[in-house]
Formats: structure tokens, sequence, C-alpha cells
């Protein structure tokens, strides 16, 4: 039976617990190896406390955090503390080992890319306009300072949630000894097997039935996980299915990318950022995975 404490749910398995709450738009869980409802609470309760911090600082929606300084600067120079410095230098090693195609300031193109499903494909005069807009290099990274031109923005969503997933390892470990999986929106992170050497055993989503059928079943024993694919993002016209994922230099979806791409690595991060590469490498996505030394699960 689940119980409700403030807005953490909390529920006793058989020979696990699970604490539920809703974060970074998406829903998150906590399963924690222990029947002890006063742990599996206060665990909850730290998770559920990292992952809002994370969300009021980063998020692009909100009028009072860095991320909206930085992008109503005007061009002025924006100084920026020690955990957003980390961020935007994954962020600038991502760019230059994707070429370019892992950008930042790509977020923009959400404006005229509307992914629900429909067949509303924005026009190439559309598409020129956004283009001048785009382009991380056109950033004075300086650090800790920034200067963003003007009509120019950043977005962290890409990595902001595999970031918070690590961030909330860290801290429950300093809480706890059992094992346990943090599950934040489907990118995920454990810090050691289950009794007996057993893993967390997780589903991966069928593109074709997302949220209702598992396309097969991955085994974590520790490390992080995460997906990246067009399941419930993206647009179909003239039985052509066009993917979230976007090229920044030419404000198209990437042409031939898999459907899913299911990455574990050593952190939800480093998992994040190789499921993401590969989607950039559309048609080529599992040499690109062949060559990471990776576990991984594609499907095309």
């Amino acid at each position: 039976m689940a119980v409700q404490v403030n807005d953490i749910t909390i529920e006793i398995k058989k020979n696990h617990s699970i604490g539920r709450f809703n974060a970074m738009a998406c829903p998150c869980e906590i399963l924690l190896e222990t029947l002890d409802k006063e742990l599996i609470t206060l665990i909850t309760k730290h998770a559920y406390n990292e992952a809002k911090r994370i969300e009021n600082k980063f998020s692009r929606y909100r009028t009072d955090n860095i991320i909206y300084a930085i992008n109503n600067s005007n061009g002025t120079p924006v100084d920026v503390d020690d955990e957003t410095t980390l961020m935007f230098n994954f962020a600038d090693q991502c760019f230059e080992l994707t070429d370019g195609k892992f950008d930042i300031t790509s977020g923009v193109l959400r404006k005229i890319w509307q992914f629900d499903g429909s067949d509303n494909i924005p026009t190439q005069e559309q598409v020129n306009e956004i283009i001048p807009k785009i382009g991380w290099k056109k950033a004075i990274w300086n650090p800790p300072s920034i200067t963003l031109p003007n009509d120019m923005e950043v977005d962290l969503g890409g990595i902001g949630k595999e970031y918070a997933v690590d961030s909330t390892a860290k801290i429950l470990n300093k809480y706890t000894d059992h094992s346990f999986l943090i599950n934040f929106g489907g990118d995920i992170a454990c810090n050691k097997p289950r009794k007996e050497n057993t893993p967390w055993t997780i589903g991966v989503d069928n593109p074709e039935h997302t949220g209702e059928k598992s396309a097969g079943k991955l085994a974590l024993y520790n490390g992080g996980l995460a997906t990246s694919g067009d399941a419930r993002r993206y647009l179909i016209k003239n039985r052509v299915r066009y993917s979230h994922i976007l090229d920044p230099k030419t404000g198209h979806p990437i042409p031939d990318a898999p459907r899913s791409v299911t990455v574990i690595a050593n952190t939800c991060i480093e998992a994040g950022m190789i499921s993401t590469f590969a989607m950039l490498h559309g048609k080529d996505a599992v040499d690109f995975l062949e060559a990471q030394n990776v576990k991984y699960w594609c499907i095309p």
C-alpha cells in the first residue's frame, strides 16, 4: 500500500521499497533494497530535494535563475558559479566531440519544431530565420564568465537530468549502504548489485508501443543507463517519421537516426552523452556504439 508524504509517495514491496515524486517534468522514483519505511522516506526526501534544486537552478522555464540571467544578458558578460562552470565545460566538450552537432544554443529550434506527433513540418524559410541564432562558438566562454550574443540562448536540458541522477546518487551514498536505483524519467543510476550479487532489471521501452511494452530487458549491477530516441517526441508526414534529435547546423532532424539507443556506462551523464552522440551519427549509430566499448541496445 502506498503512503503519501507531502509531495512524495512511499510504497513497501516484498523485497524493496519505492519512493516516488515528480520533478524536471517527469516521474521520478527511488528503489531501495530495504523494507524500512523511515529509511526509504529519508532517502526519497534527499533525492526529491536534489532533483528540485537542480531543476530550479538550470530550468529555462524560470525567471529567477542563472539560465534566465544569461539568456537575458543582452550581450553582457555573466559570471557563473563552480557547478554551472562544470556544466558549461561539459557542454563545450560535447560540442567539440560531435563537431558542433551537440550544441546547447540549439534549443531555439523548439520555436518551429513541435514534436507532438502531428505533421506540422516547418518551412525552410522558418528554419533559415532560426539558424543565425544558433552556434556555441558565437558565445564567449571564458570560465567563469560567459558572454552570449543578443537573441541567443543556452539550454542545459540535454544534460541536466542525467547530471541530476548522478548528483543524487552521490548524496544517497552518504545515507545508505543498501543497493538503490534512481530513475528520473528513464535516466538511471545504480550504486551496487542487490543481495546475492543480483542486478536491478531494466525494461527497454518499445518505441512502437511506448510505455506499454518492452523490447527487452537489461541487467544493471552498477553505473548509469540512459536512452535517446523518438518514441514520445516525433512528427510524421507522408509516412516519414521525423525524430526530435535535431542537427543545429541544418535545423532539421538527423536523417536515418535509430528509433532508440540505450547505453550502460560508468555514470548516467556518460551514458546519456554516448546515447545522444549515437543518435547524432544517424545511420552510422551502431558503428559508433561498437567503437565505444559499452553495453548498448539499439532499435533501428
